[in-house]
């Protein structure tokens, strides 16, 4: 035994390693939600006080009170505390009345749907530009030693969901009589209680996590209450109530379950292995379901058909990984196990990597979307990382099933080795007892209080004595098979990867998907398109005696905020027209902006010109200009135009 554990020791080691080295180098909270469009737009300048802000995001987000803050040039809030949700993925805000002119700060945190925080802060400006005393309070949502403690306690909840459901199906599917043996059970019981502490934990700091970040928060029940009732907390609250019905299955399996076996009553069994087959099933469904309600397979587009592809994408892998787990624990710890349970299990794993293919794909179609999003983004490349790891899996995986075929091939001759090395065994642990005894007669026996002779000491060394010899003999039965051997080596290198896989996928969770990455970027460089310096050319004829002509406008920069624009108006040969007026109109009626009227300066025969035109946001807008000729002759000739 004491050859073995050096190698437990270093998958350990390799764990922590793996895990610390991803959740140290992720971000503290990939923004699954990006801020797509706001009104007023970042850095835009309006010549009046809005009434309200409003945001827009690439998916509904949940807000809180105070959610969205916003603040003047002296730091002051100005916003009413009232978010609204008139519509899709737009929220606003009410701002006071009466705002002076000035740069104004308006900060955000939000929590997406796919439960991941989401934070950032922009300014724009009432009448011209000025500074700004406004400060941002930390916004550590996602971030800092809460944040950290948050990815460790997701990854420990995965892997004792893997370690839970795959164990125990292991022992229904593959290895029955494995039930009764210490180290498996420890497996199964260990993954129970690393899932529910997990939960627990997640549970407490959700409200810290997605808030401000501070530790002392974690224990703030006001925040436990909110969190509660939020999708993530209801997704939380279900895990442990069904973590209750699952320790339940798990008092069965390793009571009852175990019991029958010993009194070798087949239709007791063959009833209670059906009936917790079926209920660990519903059970283990249920508890996938709480990741796929909360997270990734809840938003974005076919949610109603990726939730369950989700769900049955983490079973597969709790059935593979959590199945491995165990046998290799039962190949190093167990005194034996039986070809056929290593057969089975080669097929569940088989059929696990079939369905995890088949939902992996799906999965990464969705989330990815496109071939540009699989190598520009960090959700893609982490997928390539994760099918990478998948792909040395199933070549280790191909190699450990040959060590199957040739265990299976000699265990006959193993079966009748082990039976003659079991009779020698025993009978010399029968000479080792008749010498016992022998020695007991010949040692003075003590009397204890209830009359009886004993010798507690002597009693405790031959239990050792007897013990340590079944434990040698059980190490020799493990290591004389040379196959065996091949197999627990190859299943030892699986459980490495897979421990580097987990940790990837756990980061991958927390990572926005390259779909919505790639969407929030088109959206956002949409929305701050510049389209540089702006020239129309528009005809015009007022119908009046010398009434035809043409405006040529220039905006410069032709962007949201300051421009300056020029009118020139000609006559047909080319030359300036000397008119008695020109106005102009900016309109954007996809946002209800407008009129804004601008009336330029006469700089010089047939030129006039305007600065500071402000162009409050992006769009295609409607410009008109309006031309008078004489008294009575006048026309608005107008075109669209996309700016900013």
């Amino acid at each position: 035994m004491k050859t073995i554990a050096p190698r437990f020791r270093h998958l350990i080691l390799l764990f922590l390693a793996v895990t610390g080295a991803l959740l140290a180098g992720a971000a503290p909270a990939s923004a699954h939600a990006a801020l797509t469009g706001s009104d007023p737009g970042q850095g835009a300048v309006v010549q009046q006080a809005p009434k309200q802000v409003s945001l827009t995001f690439s998916e509904e987000v949940a807000m809180s009170s105070g959610a969205v803050r916003v603040l003047d040039p002296s730091g002051k809030r100005v916003d009413n505390g009232k978010v609204g949700h008139p519509k899709g993925t737009t929220y606003t805000v009410g701002l006071h009345a009466g705002l002076p002119d000035g740069t104004f700060t308006v900060a955000y945190q939000v929590v997406s749907a796919d439960s991941h925080p989401v934070s950032g802060a922009y300014t724009f400006s009432i009448g011209a530009p000025s500074k700004t005393s406004a400060v941002i309070a930390d916004q550590n949502a996602g971030g800092g030693v809460v944040g950290t403690l948050y990815g460790v306690g997701r990854y420990v909840s995965y892997a004792g969901f893997v370690l839970l459901v795959g164990g125990a199906a292991f022992v229904l599917a593959c290895w029955p009589r494995g039930a009764a043996i210490k180290p498996v059970q420890r497996v199964v019981v260990g993954g129970w209680t690393a899932l529910t502490a997990a939960t627990l934990a997640l549970l407490l700091m959700r409200g810290s996590y997605t808030g401000s970040g501070k530790v002392g928060d974690i224990f703030d029940m006001t925040l436990l209450s909110q969190v509660l009732q939020t999708k993530s907390g209801a997704a939380l609250t279900s895990r442990l109530l069904l973590l209750a019905a699952a320790a339940l299955f798990i008092a069965v399996l390793f009571g009852a379950y175990v019991k029958r076996a010993e009194d070798g009553d087949k239709k007791e069994i063959k009833d209670l292995t059906f009936g917790l087959a079926v209920g660990g099933a519903v059970v283990a469904a249920g508890l996938g379901a709480t990741w796929a309600m909360a997270e990734h397979a809840s938003t974005g587009i076919q949610a109603g058909l990726a939730m369950p592809v989700d769900v049955l994408h983490l079973l597969a892998v709790a059935a593979w990984l959590g199945g491995l787990t165990t046998l290799l624990v039962a190949l190093y710890r167990a005194p034996s196990i039986e070809a056929s349970a290593v057969r089975r299990f080669s097929r569940v794993a088989f059929c696990s990597v079939v369905v995890l293919a088949a939902t992996g794909l799906y999965q990464s179609w969705r989330q990815v979307g496109s071939w540009s999003a699989l190598t520009g983004t960090t959700y893609g490349q982490l997928l390539l990382v994760k099918i990478g790891l998948v792909a040395v899996l199933v070549g280790i995986a191909g190699i450990s099933r040959r060590w199957t075929g040739r265990i299976s091939a000699t265990a006959a001759p193993e079966a009748a080795s082990a039976e003659a090395e079991e009779a020698a065994s025993g009978e010399a642990v029968s000479d080792s007892e008749k010498t016992e005894e022998k020695v007991e007669e010949k040692e003075p026996v003590s009397v204890a209080a209830g009359g009886r002779g004993d010798d507690p000491r002597r009693a405790a060394q031959l239990a050792r004595q007897r013990a340590a010899m079944t434990t040698a003999r059980e190490k020799r039965t493990r290591d004389a098979d040379p196959h065996r051997f091949g197999l627990r080596r190859s299943v030892l290198a699986e459980a490495g990867v897979a421990v580097v896989l987990l940790a990837v996928t756990t980061v991958l969770t927390s990572t926005e998907p390259g779909r919505t990455e790639e969407e929030a970027k088109s959206a956002t460089s949409a929305a701050q398109t510049q389209s540089g310096p702006l020239s129309l050319k528009v005809p015009f004829d007022t119908g009046g005696e010398d009434g035809k002509g043409t405006v040529l406008l220039d905006i410069d920069p032709g962007r949201t905020g300051d421009n300056t624009m020029h009118v020139y108006v000609q006559r047909p040969n080319g030359k300036g027209f000397d008119v008695p007026e020109v106005k102009v109109a900016f309109t954007l009626k996809a946002k209800n902006i407008g009129p804004l009227a601008v009336t330029p300066d006469r700089i010089a025969t047939g030129h006039w010109s305007a600065s500071g035109v402000q162009i409050p946001v992006a769009g295609d807008w409607k410009i008109e200009v309006t031309v008078r000729t004489s008294d009575i002759d006048q026309i608005t000739v107008s075109k669209n135009a996309k700016i900013g």
